[in-house]
């Protein structure tokens, strides 16, 4: 049926092409309708001929010279020619002879907003809304919210697309658009009472119950948008973006189980995306289920090859089942890519302090302190690191530069405490491990944790023994 009328139709404009050519090389008397001309230079336009477009636009005008269409027409032309002074001249002869044809706004739009007067584009427009009814005024909303768009007033995009929705609740260009519009201005309580209201008037629009989800969503209310998202999918079981939505509801809800069951379920419905294989592996990394894990890490990777916080998770995976060697394979991978990324440096300095290679460690946190010298993490790494090494003096060393550079943190007064106390140098240990349960008692874990046979000195367990009857009292 549809091959039959693409026939009839190139076999009608194939007809009104050559009378077109007759009439204007004058061969024989013949008269075409000002609907075939539009059709005509309709044709044109559409293989981009921009030329003849305007030729036939002139040839028309000279049959019709009071037709608002085809001078509507002919501005059409001049303003995909960017000859905008001209087209809005023919514009303004066309409102005399037709105010009432909506193209005449849209294309003017198109010319002030090509002139950089977006302010004379907005006054337009909505003096226009006044004018049109139904389905015009709603094309004239959009046109105003793409105005509003390009010029960054995106609260007044929002406001457009609430018009068009109290004006046409099932309106899906809108309900698509308004979610995303939401989302970017923050109105989510505003679509909260929009799509309630939608909702009670069309309780099978899955589109409302969706932007009903993602706005409680917005708010971090996961359980109301779950329940909503549960509605949308009901409506329509093929939904994809609500069971992408709904699992990124659960993970936040560290629902990890019921986040991987909705997520399993975008990827039968939808093409496989890196994206959500990553965030199966996420759930499974939370469950502790490291090999799983692993599995949709890769899956990621496979499509996401140069992404090196890909091959980070997968080495995560390996450090938690102390994979030492399996780890430090695939930081190397990450770090083909971004060599002094800090965490990537930390975690196989991490690795090579487990495996004992001491100064393979020492370079890998070194790497991290020269990096990010503010941060405390890559401090601690390397001077834990030293302390295991024994090299005990380079470690005082590395605890006063540490101390310096992160603001005189207490963490660096115990380890500090430690390393005299490794060196011999017990009095002055004492007087720092004293200094350092003033400043903060808690750390006192990362001290012991450092060398835990310091409890067998005698001295030590004095000082905490004080210490605690002091909180005691």
């Amino acid at each position: 049926m549809k091959e039959n009328q693409h026939r009839e139709n190139r076999e009608e404009i194939r007809e009104l092409l050559k009378r077109y050519e007759n009439l204007k090389n004058g061969r024989q008397h013949s008269f075409i309708e000002e609907d075939a001309f539009e059709k005509i230079i309709d044709y044109f336009q559409e293989n981009e001929d921009l030329t003849r477009a305007s030729e036939a636009a002139d040839f028309a005008m000279e049959q019709y010279p009071y037709s608002a269409i085809l001078l509507i027409k002919k501005a059409d032309i001049l303003v995909a020619s960017r000859n905008y002074k001209k087209a809005l001249l023919i514009l303004e002869q066309a409102e005399l002879l037709d105010s009432g044809d909506i193209n005449l706004y849209i294309l003017k739009t198109d010319i002030f907003l090509a002139l950089d007067q977006q302010e004379k584009a907005v006054v337009l427009l909505q003096e226009a809304l006044a004018l049109f009814e139904g389905e015009e005024r709603l094309e004239l909303l959009f046109e105003l919210a793409d105005v509003y768009d390009d010029y960054e007033e995106f609260d007044k995009v929002f406001d457009c697309l609430k018009l068009i929705l109290e004006d046409d609740p099932t309106n899906e260009e809108a309900l698509y658009k308004i979610c995303f519009w939401t989302d970017f201005t923050g109105r989510n309580e505003e679509s909260i009472r929009l799509h309630q209201q939608i909702i009670d008037e069309y309780p099978y629009s899955e589109l409302a119950w969706f932007n009903l989800a993602a706005s409680y969503q917005g708010l971090k209310l996961y359980e109301k948008a779950i329940d909503a998202y549960q509605y949308a999918i009901t409506i329509d079981e093929k939904f994809d973006y609500a069971y992408r939505n709904m699992g990124d509801a659960y993970i936040r809800l560290r629902k990890y189980k019921e986040a991987i069951e909705a997520l399993e379920k975008v990827n039968e419905l939808a093409k496989p995306e890196d994206v959500i294989f990553e965030a199966i592996g996420h759930c499974y990394d939370k469950l502790k289920n490291f090999a799983q894990a692993r599995f949709y890490y890769r899956k990621a990777s496979h499509m996401r090859q140069d992404d090196s916080k890909l091959f980070y998770k997968i080495a995560c995976t390996y450090f938690n089942e102390g994979q030492w060697e399996s780890c430090c394979k695939q930081l190397d991978q990450a770090m083909k890519i971004h060599r002094l990324q800090s965490e990537y440096n930390l975690l196989m300095g991490e690795c090579k302090l487990k495996l004992e290679q001491y100064k393979d460690a020492v370079q890998y946190f070194s790497n991290v302190v020269r990096v990010k010298p503010k941060n405390a993490a890559g401090w601690e790494a390397l001077i834990r690191c030293l302390h295991a090494a024994g090299y005990f003096e380079e470690g005082l060393e590395q605890v006063q530069v540490a101390a310096e550079v992160t603001g005189n943190k207490p963490i660096f007064i115990f380890y500090k405490s430690a390393m005299l106390m490794a060196l011999g140098k017990t009095k002055e240990a004492l007087l720092q491990l004293e200094k350092g349960m003033e400043r903060s008692p808690k750390l006192l874990k990362k001290f012991i944790e450092l060398n835990p046979a310091v409890l067998q000195n005698q001295s030590v367990v004095d000082i905490l023994a004080r210490f605690k009857r002091k909180r005691s009292i």
